[in-house]
């Protein structure tokens, strides 16, 4: 019994063993069949939770590269860059030595000659540099002074680093849109930018935000190419490989109808203004009256398109977001269709300074009025109580059905984003009567820029435009803008004796606009003052300067070629008894420029023509070969600015020049100062016309003294003080 039980008690772990083992075994067949039907699955259907191994593989040593696209090139009126594709770079400054290693330091390590070195080069001195490059930071950027570097600039200072074996600083490259004009009708231009808010994304193309850049996105974009191909598992490119290639197609070029030298003279003067005045808003417009080309075209509100500076302020673009109670300018309309209509009798009379209408009552400026007047005087005077009875006369629905012909409470179709309609409700009688004399109705500026040619083209209304054409540089084609004419209620006799009509206000006795005559030239000139409405309230302001001033001029007299059309919003008056002063001081130093460069075919030192050779186009062109080109044949020429490309030029293209006359080539870089030791007050003149700086002289003859030294950084509205001395 004993050895029985002994024996039972030795099997018993061995029969435990036994049956583990044989679990053992069956679970590792069933884990050897498991993993090798799954093996076999993987291999037969080539997929891993649905991902597809063999696209994987392919992913894992396929490249894609994108062929970027060139954004079209936006070009005024004469050829000159306005907006073009540039690669940029952005210096930045390595401090900390954590991302360095013994045998190669990343970081700032001298930071006194490091400074030096990048004076010479950005417009920064050598304490501010050294300031940044000592902080406590990681690494350090160098604001506007150290971004959109040109190529040029970035190689220069990594070379003279590299030879002093000088580290620390880096650069980023990155594509951007240059605008080398700075503030340069910059809500009209517009803004394209890169896109930045996906940082997954590759293929950041640059995507127009703002005015022109957004209408024509798609037109300037093209469309990226790519390449494909296969590299190894080290990185190395596969040789012998069908490499797969998609061509990007460039954008298109789009020319305007804006003239750059008048925007550029238009810019400073509104600039002048606003430093000056402080105006809430302002506007000024120039156009073609028999084209609709806008040929200059500004406001403030503004901004620098390269700096971004004042983007904040407003993105309004206000000659089509603009909508304004637009006063007594309005009388132009209701003068061409009180003509047409025969309510206007100029030699009849009627009783000025107020009268009881509609339920309301309607004053003129002078609300003792100035007697019983002829309705040509109380045009000269700009009566409202005149217009009244005009309208009264031809009767509520015929002023509506001019109103209507003359395109108020429609959008003129002109190709920019966001045009607003304005506002005619023309709902109760007093309001009626109110429109002819521009209150109770809201317009945009370039609403009524196509209103006044009705009355300076013979009575047919053109529709306002700003691009004149568009071309394909890789196809050679070009889509030219037709001008669109439209017939309206006047004949050409109406809008002839309209014009001849409103000569009386600035050249007769009692014309209330005597301040707007422009020497050596008759124009047909309106003047406005209208109220503005309290959002919060919604009722008017009244008092001091809180008006809209405004003005309206057709020129030459006898066949306008011009209309200039200039609001200011509750300036300042700071020194000027009205604020109608306020907008002579655009209006009438721009109409007097633009009548000489466009009536008189360039009569103005900018377009003054010297006998002899052809002046070259070299826009586009590469800076160092022009220079070379230029040295040899002995010219006498200045470069502005330290680009890689020429976009813009002096003389322009096709002008005669001599070989003493002094050639002016602005690079697409940021604008440098000449030396300007001996150069005449026309040259001087000149450069301010291509760069757009203020200059202010002292004496007579040729420069001797200069504010800003040679080589000094300069940008649009900038002032420079310069001395003249007779020559020695």
């Amino acid at each position: 019994m004993k050895k029985w039980q002994k024996k039972v008690k030795e099997t018993k772990p061995l029969r435990n063993r036994k049956y583990m083992a044989i679990v053992l075994y069956v679970v590792s067949i069933l884990l050897f069949l498991s993993v090798f039907f799954r093996f076999t699955w993987i291999m037969v259907k080539g997929e891993v939770n649905g991902e597809n191994l063999e696209q994987n593989v392919q992913r894992l040593y396929t490249r894609n590269t994108v062929l970027p696209a060139k954004r079209g090139t936006i070009y005024d009126t004469n050829g000159n860059p306005i907006a073009l594709d540039a690669t940029t770079y952005k210096m930045i400054a390595v401090l900390t030595d954590e991302w360095s290693t013994p045998n190669r330091p990343i970081h700032i390590e001298e930071a006194n000659e490091v400074a030096s070195v990048l004076a010479k080069h950005i417009s920064m001195s050598e304490e501010e540099l050294l300031d940044r490059l000592t902080r406590d930071n990681n690494q350090v950027e160098f604001g506007k002074a150290g971004n959109n570097l040109t190529y040029e600039v970035m190689s220069t200072i990594k070379e003279e680093l590299e030879e002093k074996e000088l580290t620390g600083i880096t650069f980023e490259e990155k594509q951007s849109r240059f605008y080398p004009n700075g503030i340069f009708a910059s809500h009209t231009i517009g803004l394209a930018q890169q896109n930045n808010d996906d940082e997954e994304v590759k293929d950041k193309k640059l995507e127009g935000i703002l005015g022109l850049e957004k209408e024509f996105d798609d037109t300037l974009s093209g469309q990226n190419g790519w390449m494909k191909y296969q590299r190894d598992r080290f990185g190395y490119v596969i040789p012998g490989q069908d490499i797969e290639q998609q061509d990007p197609i460039d954008g298109q070029d789009i020319h305007l109808t804006i003239d750059r030298r008048l925007q550029i003279f238009l810019e400073s003067i509104m600039s002048e203004v606003e430093e000056m005045h402080e105006p809430v808003a302002m506007t000024a417009n120039l156009m073609n009256a028999k084209t609709g080309e806008i040929l200059a075209s500004s406001q403030r509100p503004t901004f620098n398109p390269i700096t971004k500076e004042g983007i904040e302020q407003s993105w309004q673009n206000m000659l089509v977001e603009y909508a304004i109670e637009p006063g007594s300018t309005m009388k132009v309309m209701t003068l061409a269709a009180a003509i047409q209509e025969g309510t206007f009798r100029p030699y009849d009379y009627f009783k000025s300074g107020r009268i009881e209408v509609a339920g309301g009552l309607v004053r003129d400026v002078n609300r003792d009025g100035w007697g019983t007047i002829t309705y040509l005087e109380g045009l000269a005077r700009s009566s409202n109580v005149g217009f009244v009875h005009m309208i009264e006369e031809m009767g509520h629905d015929t002023w509506k059905t001019y109103l209507d012909d003359f395109g108020f409470g429609t959008r003129t179709g002109i190709s920019l984003p966001n045009e607003t309609t304005g506002s005619n409700p023309y709902e109760w009688p007093l309001q009626r009567i109110n429109t002819g004399f521009g209150q109770g109705i809201t317009v945009t500026p370039v609403q009524m820029l196509r209103a006044f040619s009705a009355i300076a083209n013979g009575g047919k209304m053109v529709e306002p435009h700003l691009v004149s054409k568009l071309s394909n540089t890789a196809t050679g084609g070009v889509q030219e803008t037709k001008v669109n004419e439209t017939e309206t209620l006047i004949t050409k006799e109406t809008a002839d004796k309209t014009l001849e009509y409103l000569k009386e206000t600035v050249y007769s006795e009692e014309g209330n606009a005597k301040g707007f005559e422009i020497e050596g030239h008759i124009t047909a000139t309106k003047t406005g003052t209208a109220q503005i409405v309290d959002p919060e309230t919604g009722k008017y302001i009244a008092g001091g300067s809180d008006y809209l001033y405004s003005v309206v001029g057709m020129a030459p007299l006898d066949d306008p070629e011009l209309i200039l059309y200039v609001t200011v919003q509750q300036p300042k008056l700071n020194g000027t008894f009205h604020g109608s002063q306020v907008v002579q001081k655009i209006y009438n130093p721009f109409m007097k420029r633009a009548l000489e460069y466009v009536v008189n075919e360039g009569s103005s030192s900018a377009q003054t023509e010297i006998e002899g050779n052809k002046m070259e186009n070299v826009v586009q062109e590469d800076t160092q070969s022009v220079i070379q080109q230029f040295t040899q044949e002995g010219k006498v020429f200045e470069v502005i600015g330290s680009g890689d490309t020429i976009v813009q030029q002096f003389p322009l293209p096709d002008s005669s020049v001599n070989d003493s006359y002094r050639i002016m080539l602005l690079t697409n870089g940021a604008m440098t100062l000449p030396d300007l030791t001996g150069w005449s007050r026309s040259d001087v003149l000149r450069l301010a016309e291509l760069t757009g700086i203020n200059v202010s002289f002292e004496g007579e003859g040729y420069v001797s003294e200069q504010s800003l030294s040679q080589n000094a950084y300069i940008e649009t509205g900038m002032e420079l003080f310069i001395t003249l001395s007779p020559p020695q």
